[in-house]
């Protein structure tokens, strides 16, 4: 996305429609090997939208003058959801929202994505984060994950 000055403010209700359409079209593209994913439509999406995470997380927007690119929704130190809109990725969107969790948790951060999430994984990695554990998500996906922590100045592989 170009122009505007970039921002991350917290979530507003007025946010909910172009924030549930960031997380499906964001979703849609990156978890295709997800049956979930898959049969996931729009209005399911903002039903899980509302139960399964507004309810239940903080959640922070990045935006410019010109509109809404991505968000993040934290339960602690723990990254719950963090997605860009697909029109606006490898534009710094997500780097900016990690940066604003990490100066919300300065103590460290944790959060789990799929195994098969290789640019997810690759961008975790290049800001930091280390993988710890491998398992497998719960229903409905079942999928094998991974769990990455991130801790200020952490180089040790062995968490």
């Amino acid at each position: 996305m170009q122009g505007g000055k970039r921002t991350i403010r917290a979530y507003q209700d007025s946010d909910e429609a172009s924030v549930v359409d960031i997380w499906f079209r964001s979703g849609k593209q990156a978890y295709p090997y997800l049956d979930a994913w898959r049969r996931m439509t729009p209005e399911t999406a903002q039903v899980i939208f509302r139960k399964a995470i507004l309810d239940k997380s903080n959640i922070w927007v990045a935006v410019s003058r010109l509109r809404l690119a991505g968000f993040s929704a934290l339960q602690g130190s723990l990254i719950d959801r963090l997605y860009v809109d697909p029109n606006c990725q490898r534009e710094g969107w997500g780097k900016l929202l990690l940066d604003h969790a990490k100066s919300l948790s300065p103590d460290g951060l944790k959060l789990f994505t799929h195994q098969e999430n290789i640019t997810g994984c690759a961008f975790y990695e290049k800001e930091g984060f280390q993988a710890v554990a491998f398992s497998t998500s719960p229903p409905p996906e079942s999928a094998p994950d991974v769990e990455y922590r991130w801790e200020l100045g952490y180089q040790n592989s062995d968490i």
